[in-house]
């Protein structure tokens, strides 16, 4: 065989392999792009909601100007819905007309009267928020839940040009709910934030301060041997192991509240320190040693040398670790779930030590949950956590790039 010929089969398995490769990642990118396709299909209906506007009067006999907070809201919403269909009168298709509303129907007349009370007494035109089933059959999805008599109502009140299509603030702005039409992700948004924030303010500095040590300060013994072999170990330990150790440790000695971000928090920030110890000591590994020995040589102490010069410059790939675990800790759930993160919370938490829940949890709880409303809400959940971990992944990116140009 001549060496032409060898010359061509070499070329042709390289240009192979790249047809390989090219493959690989067309594929892989069908199947991201298939996915995101079927997230931000299925989310739309949580984004976007049908309302009914209605011209509610204000009476004055159901709400008191004295104290508005205590009035009848929604009676007086179905009174408003009701004054347009003046043929409804027997009881079984008034219960029929009025299970069109949603529970929080009134929410948007209560808030207005509240902050103006010299509504009392006015007719004013208010979005009213329809039941969830009765917005699926508007958007043309059957699921069966709604009779014929309301089918036919709700077609006549579009009809009458009462409905509107716009976005759903509720989606953003409320927590959870048992009311698929009512739920949003503020509440599990915000427990995120302060669950990471914890995460990040316990790990970090630990990390980064046992990398250094061990790295720069620590004798090479037995000791040290056998203390990097636990942390790598402890990288690879599944995440419920670190649940049940949080529940074991903060709550069950330590006595700290359930369901709130702080455990929250000191659970994740244990899962994610050996992937940051990991990545800082391979990041302060890879600094030229000429470095430390300049600075040595022009009188720095071993201390100021590592601090000045060897740290800054393993800055962006300590960073890197830090994404890693950051998105690790902001997907978790099992550990989660055994320090209590799991239960209903409707109120948006306001600190640290209030009972919250993750965004992950949500999307958990939303999913094993029968309306047909929440699987959109799900997929919406979903897409809101990527955004949350594209952000912190951003500014990690952003910082690292900043350290990178000023070295």
């Amino acid at each position: 065989m001549n060496n032409n010929t060898l010359v061509r089969k070499r070329y042709a398995a390289e240009r192979r392999f790249k047809a390989y490769g090219l493959g690989a990642i067309v594929i892989t990118a069908a199947f991201l792009a298939f996915l995101l396709i079927d997230l931000v299909s299925k989310a739309i209906p949580a984004v976007f909601v049908n309302e009914a506007m209605l011209s509610v009067t204000v009476d004055p006999s159901m709400a008191d100007p004295a104290n508005p907070v205590a009035g009848d809201y929604l009676g007086m919403t179905k009174k408003a819905l009701q004054a347009n269909f003046p043929e409804i009168t027997t009881r079984a298709d008034k219960k029929a007309l009025n299970g069109l509303l949603s529970a929080g129907a009134a929410d948007v007349l209560q808030a207005r009267v509240i902050a103006d009370p010299s509504l009392i007494g006015q007719t004013i035109t208010v979005p009213v928020a329809l039941d969830s089933n009765a917005d699926l059959y508007l958007r043309g999805t059957d699921d069966g839940q709604l009779s014929d008599k309301q089918k036919e109502l709700i077609t006549a009140l579009k009809d009458k040009g009462l409905i509107t299509h716009g976005i759903a603030w509720n989606f953003f702005l409320n927590g959870d709910s048992r009311e698929p039409e009512l739920a949003g992700i503020k509440g599990a948004l915000i427990g995120s934030i302060f669950t990471i924030l914890i995460t990040l303010a316990i790990a970090l500095p630990l990390g980064v301060a046992a990398a250094l040590y061990l790295e720069e300060f620590a004798r090479k013994n037995w000791i040290t041997d056998v203390i990097e072999i636990n942390i790598n170990n402890l990288a690879a330990v599944p995440s419920i192991i670190f649940g049940l150790l949080g529940l074991a440790v903060f709550l069950n000695a330590f006595g700290i509240p359930r369901s709130t971000p702080l455990v929250g928090g000191l659970v994740l920030s244990l899962l994610v320190l050996p992937t940051i110890i990991i990545a800082s000591r391979a990041a302060i590994k890879s600094v030229p040693p000429s470095i430390k020995e300049a600075a040595l040589g022009v009188g720095a102490s071993h201390v100021q040398a590592v601090f000045h010069h060897v740290l800054p410059l393993a800055v962006p790939g300590i960073l890197t670790g830090t994404i890693l675990g950051v998105a690790r800790a902001l997907g978790e759930t099992a550990p989660l779930l055994m320090i209590g993160m799991i239960a209903f919370i409707v109120d948006v938490p306001g600190g640290v030590t209030d009972a919250a829940t993750v965004l992950p949890v949500q999307v958990f709880l939303w999913s094993d949950l029968p309306e047909a409303a929440f699987q959109s809400r799900t997929a919406a959940a979903i897409i809101v956590l990527l955004v949350v971990l594209f952000a912190f992944n951003a500014l990690a990116i952003y910082l690292r790039k900043r350290f990178e140009r000023r070295w």
